[in-house]
């Protein structure tokens, strides 16, 4: 039995941080109903690539789902919605801020028709302040939280995290303040109104920068693949490719120097604490970076891994998709309907990793199944 079983979840979403919080739910057992414009979700054009006619990037986060078509602007529709929502345990939306107000479907009149309903909204840059109402997509907030200035290599601009980390960062949130909801509902019976934003992910995700600017005044330095506060705890160029190497801690850089051939740096009173080496990074760093070009990535991984030091070479996805351990751990699961692979929720229960019953929906699949009304033009 799956955690969520039984509970009910409406979502009307778009993109990716709506659909990947309902995705979530619905990966956790809960039964989930997205309502879609009469032309669909957005993202279902989101391509190339597209499989079967749909963005593979909409398959990634609409899985385990039912498609309802609706025109909000129908009253037909309206009245249909408000009846269904009364049924329903979670709704989560990511709409254009105040447009389902518009039609009498925000919060509080959602919430006056069924008090046991936990309201969840992803907002863009949070739901009060002088920007509540501003849209946003994930580079704008990634450029507004300051994560572009920590990011990419020092001699170069400014660059952004290559994955939607604040889109699908904040369908975690979300997910994760509609299952503490579920809990207080438990105990108090009413439900409530939960509030998530792609700006306060991104404040999230840059805590521990914050906290180092809080107290030197000084906008960290970026590093391609280093660390700040960190050495060693990158990457380095080998006699064929790169490798990544985590000596995190005096014990681990120790034994990195071992394994180098040069005991005597894990000694020397420049490197012997991580404050030393950062503060002789300048010295440190080209003497590891020349002795890494002696060997190849496999033979300094061979070499890495027998003394205990975490270590890795850069796959791309083709090899991380067919790597033993993604295998092992069952992640990649089929899309029911789909001849495609997709990354599973990477929670487990009981040594058992909730499956994915269903594809992405066909749009309106499930308008005849629940009774609701087609738009005109569908």
């Amino acid at each position: 039995m799956l955690p969520l079983q039984g509970i009910k979840v409406l979502e009307i979403g778009q993109n990716l941080a709506g659909p990947y919080a309902s995705e979530i739910l619905g990966m956790l057992g809960a039964e989930v109903v997205k309502i879609e414009r009469p032309e669909g979700d957005d993202a279902r054009g989101w391509g190339p690539p597209f499989h079967a006619g749909i963005a593979c990037s909409f398959h990634a986060v609409n899985r385990n789902k039912r498609s309802v078509v609706l025109d909000l602007k129908d009253k037909a529709a309206q009245a249909w919605l408000r009846s269904f929502i009364t049924t329903q345990d979670i709704f989560v939306q990511n709409m254009r801020p105040g447009s389902l107000d518009a039609f009498g479907l925000g919060a509080e009149a959602l919430r006056a028709l069924n008090p046991r309903l936990i309201h969840c909204s992803l907002h863009a840059f949070g739901a009060k302040g002088p920007m509540a109402l501003k849209p946003g997509y994930e580079p704008i907030v990634q450029a507004f939280a300051g994560m572009f200035s920590v990011n990419g290599l020092a001699e170069a601009p400014p660059a952004r995290v290559g994955m939607q980390v604040l889109d699908l960062g904040t369908g975690v949130w979300a997910a994760l303040g509609c299952l503490a909801a579920l809990q207080r509902r438990h105990h108090t019976g009413e439900g409530c109104t939960v509030d998530t934003s792609l700006f306060e992910t991104g404040l999230g995700w840059m805590a521990q920068h914050v906290a180092g600017f809080n107290e030197s005044g000084r906008q960290p330095p970026r590093h391609r693949t280093g660390n700040p506060k960190l050495i060693v705890f990158q990457a380095f160029d080998t006699a064929d490719g790169e490798i990544v190497v985590a000596a995190a801690n005096d014990r681990l850089f120790a034994k990195f120097a071992g394994v180098l051939g040069h005991p005597e740096w894990g000694a020397d009173p420049r490197f012997r604490t991580n404050a030393d080496r950062i503060a002789h990074r300048e010295i440190l760093l080209p003497l590891l970076e020349g002795a890494m070009r002696e060997r190849t990535s496999e033979e300094w991984s061979a070499a890495l891994e027998a003394a205990g030091i975490p270590c890795s070479p850069i796959h791309d996805l083709a090899a991380v998709a067919a790597h033993p351990q993604t295998r092992a751990l069952g992640i990649m699961q089929p899309m029911p309907g789909y001849a495609l692979e997709g990354i599973a929720l990477p929670v487990s229960f009981d040594g058992e990793r909730p499956p994915v019953k269903s594809g992405a929906p066909a749009l309106g699949n499930a308008n005849a199944e629940l009774g609701a009304p087609l738009p005109r033009q569908a």
